[in-house]
Order: structure tokens, then C-alpha cells, then sequence
């Protein structure tokens, strides 16, 4: 007996089909050999796009009313951005031998610039941090703190990867990962820059974590950790004074708190779709640091809630690429230089988000790709670098470069000989 369809069948199923040709075109772009590098270099793109947007919206009054310029900031982030792509680029086309010297070549950079900033060359705010080095004039200030996070990750991936068959004992995961970095984050808390520090230290255990440390060792590196922190509050007044901005929003409100609660105030006044690019009152003074650390603010404020969906959706699949890349590489220098990165740029994004929305103190991070800020945009763009490198080692990425590099030299060889 024939099997009648009922008309509603018949309209749904055009529907299903749709949906699950979507649904296929989806896994087939995901599935193609290139595709971790696409979905590292398009948000990445998307992202300096908007930061370089959001630069010249938030800084414009800024620069005017210090510099006479309303363009002085983001001139210069151009030319951050110059040199970063540029380094950017030509790490993304090294093999891994070239990146695992690079690593031991910034571990060494790294702890110079770090000793020079308590040398006369070293450079600092009134608040008492001082962890910039100036040659010269201030194109020229660098601040080491964010080329030491790109050193411990590299430089650490090389030592995971030499020593791959003796991570379980504990000396071999320890040392001497462990210890130089301990060092680089030292440098950096004595430059009264915790923020960083802790940024930093949280990058070490979680490439402790991913290499196979055991709970046990990462909860007593983290008991050390957190009563140092605590000791370096607790000594601090300006810390303390934060802390104390966080749990009573009454406390100071034109001083500490006034960062916090003008941030959460940009956010709530862009509503859904903002009040426009360039239409930002916050920028007008009241919010200090406006282009650096609460750009995001900015970006509430003047794109909406959407706007910050937008940003927010970007990091997500920017740290699915790292992560896709970390699990499919059979290179374990790759694994952990990826797992590396995409740590690191997703740990600073979200403390930096919970800044601005008021869920943590103030710690004093830049937004990854979007703050303005010379060093971190460089270091950042060269840690993309090396992610694209990473992700053109894949073995589907791989096969597919030799496969391309095969046909090529059969083309030419037919040519050349028809041509004899």
C-alpha cells in the first residue's frame, strides 16, 4: 500500500533539507586543512579593524586636549600595528626550528629589558609603576612585562617538548620552566605592576595544567601564589584602596571608583545598538583610560550591546581556533606554543571584561588586539604569528601544502619539457 505525505510533510521537508545543508556547508568548511588558520586570521582582522575604530573614537578628545592632536594616538597605533603585522607575518611562515630559538632569544630579551627598567633607561607613572624602558623618545618606550609573557609560553613549549617522555616527575615539569619565570614575574611585581604578574603567573599554570601536572602540585603552587598576592594587597595602599572601591561603590567615587562605575555607565547608556561611532561622552574626561584598559566601555557605549556581542563573539572563536589547533597538531611543540597563546590572550580578554562590567578590582589589562598600546599590540600580533605557524602544521595542512607543492613541480616539468 502506497504512503500518502500530508501537504504540512511536504512543506517541512524543504525546510529540513535547507537546514541541514547549512548544517553541512558548516562541517565542511570546518573540516577543510586550512581552516584553523582562517578562523585565526579573520577575527584577529575583525579585531584590530574595530580596535583601530575604537582608538581614534576614544582618544580623539584625549589627544587634542594633551598633545593638540586628535590623531596622536591612533598615528601611533598604526605604526604599532605596522611593525606587528609585519613581525606577525614573517613568524607565521617559520618552520618550528626558527620558533623554538626565537624562544630562548626572548627569554634573554626579556630579563635585559626587565633589569633595565630599574636603571635610569627605566620609565614610570606617578602611581609608582615602572615597568616601561625608554630609548630616546617615547615611540621608542617599550614595555618588557608583555614580551616576557610571549617568552615563558615559547620558550616553555620548547622545554615541554624536549623533555615530552619526562614530565611525570616533578623536577623535569619544574625545572627550570618554573624558576625563570618565577623570575620574569618577579621583576615584574617589584615594578609595581601586580596586574600583569598575575596575568602572567596564571599562563604558568595553565601550561603546567596542560602538560599533565597534578592537582595536588597545581593547588599548593596556587596556595603560594594566592598568599602572595594577598601579602602584596595588604602592603599596598593604593591596592587596598581598590579593594575596597570594589565592595562599596559609595567608597571614593572621584577617585578609585570613578573608572569603575563611568565604565559600567558607558555600557549601560549604549543600550541595544549604541549611540553611534564617534558619539561617546564618556570620552570627554571622564573615563581616564578610555582607549586602554575600558575600550570596551567605548565599544558599549558606542555599538550597543550588539557591539559588545560582536567583540565578545570574536574572542570566542578565536579561542576555539587556538584550542582546535592545540588538539590537532601532532607537532608537541605546536600543542603547547597554541594552548600557550590562546591561554594568554583569552585569561587577559576576560579579566579585562570583568573589569569593565565591575566584576573584579581594577587590575590595570589592556583588551587583547582592540587597547591601544605599543608593546602589547606587537606582542600579541607576534603571538598570531606564531599561531598561524602552527596552524600551517597541521597534517591535513601539511598534506595539503605537499600535495599543492607536488602538483606545482609536475606543472612546470610538463611545461619545460613541451617547451624542449
Amino acid at each position: 500500500m502506497a504512503i500518502l505525505s500530508s501537504p504540512l510533510d511536504r512543506k517541512a521537508a524543504p525546510k529540513r533539507t535547507a537546514r541541514g545543508t547549512r548544517s553541512s556547508l558548516i562541517a565542511d568548511a570546518l573540516a577543510h586543512p586550512r581552516a584553523s588558520f582562517f578562523l585565526v586570521l579573520v577575527p584577529t582582522v575583525l579585531l584590530l579593524s574595530l580596535g583601530m575604530m575604537m582608538v581614534l573614537s576614544a582618544s580623539s578628545v584625549l589627544g587634542s586636549v594633551r598633545f593638540g592632536d586628535a590623531y596622536y594616538f591612533v598615528k601611533r597605533q598604526v605604526f604599532f600595528l605596522a611593525v606587528g603585522g609585519a613581525a606577525a607575518f614573517v613568524l607565521a611562515r617559520c618552520n618550528v626550528r626558527a620558533l623554538k630559538i626565537l624562544g630562548w632569544v626572548l627569554v634573554v630579551v626579556a630579563l635585559a629589558l626587565q633589569i633595565l627598567t630599574f636603571t635610569p633607561l627605566g620609565w614610570g607613572e606617578a602611581k609608582g609603576n615602572r615597568n616601561w624602558v625608554q630609548f630616546g623618545t617615547s615611540f621608542f618606550r617599550i614595555q618588557p612585562s608583555e614580551l616576557a609573557k610571549l617568552a615563558i609560553i615559547v620558550w616553555g613549549a620548547d622545554l615541554f617538548a624536549r623533555k615530552q617522555k619526562l614530565l611525570e616527575q616533578p623536577k623535569h615539569l619544574l625545572v627550570p620552566f618554573v624558576p625563570v619565570s618565577l623570575l620574569l614575574i618577579s621583576l615584574v611585581v617589584l615594578q609595581h605592576d601586580l596586574g600583569t604578574g598575575m596575568i602572567m603567573g596564571a599562563i604558568v599554570v595553565a601550561m603546567l595544567w596542560y602538560v599533565g601536572a597534578s592537582w595536588r602540585m597545581l593547588a599548593s603552587i596556587g596556595a603560594v601564589v594566592g598568599a602572595g598576592v594577598v601579602l602584596l594587597v595588604l602592603t599596598s595602599i593604593n591596592r587596598m584602596d581598590r579593594i575596597l572601591g570594589f565592595f562599596n561603590a559609595d567608597h571614593d567615587t572621584m577617585g578609585v571608583n570613578l573608572q569603575p562605575l563611568r565604565g559600567v555607565f558607558a555600557l549601560a547608556s549604549g543600550g541595544w545598538w549604541g549611540l553611534g561611532l564617534g558619539a561617546s561622552r564618556q570620552k570627554w574626561g571622564s573615563l581616564a583610560e578610555a582607549h586602554t584598559d575600558y575600550v570596551l566601555a567605548i565599544v558599549g557605549e558606542e555599538l550597543g550591546l550588539i557591539g559588545t556581542l560582536v567583540v565578545l563573539s570574536l574572542f570566542l572563536v578565536l579561542a576555539y581556533a587556538g584550542f582546535r589547533i592545540a588538539l590537532r597538531s601532532d607537532i608537541g611543540f605546536c600543542r603547547y606554543l597554541a594552548a600557550g597563546v590562546t591561554v594568554w590572550l583569552m585569561i587577559q580578554a576576560l579579566v579585562n571584561i570583568m573589569v569593565v562590567l565591575k566584576m573584579i578590582p581594577v587590575l590595570g589589562v589592556t583588551l587583547p588586539l582592540l587597547s591601544y598600546g605599543g608593546s602589547g599590540l606587537m606582542a600579541n600580533l607576534a603571538a598570531i604569528g606564531m599561531l598561524l605557524a602552527c596552524a600551517k602544521l597541521e597534517p591535513e595542512a601539511r598534506r595539503l601544502a605537499e600535495r599543492k607543492k607536488r602538483a606545482g613541480g609536475t606543472a612546470v616539468t610538463v611545461v619545460e619539457s613541451r617547451r624542449g
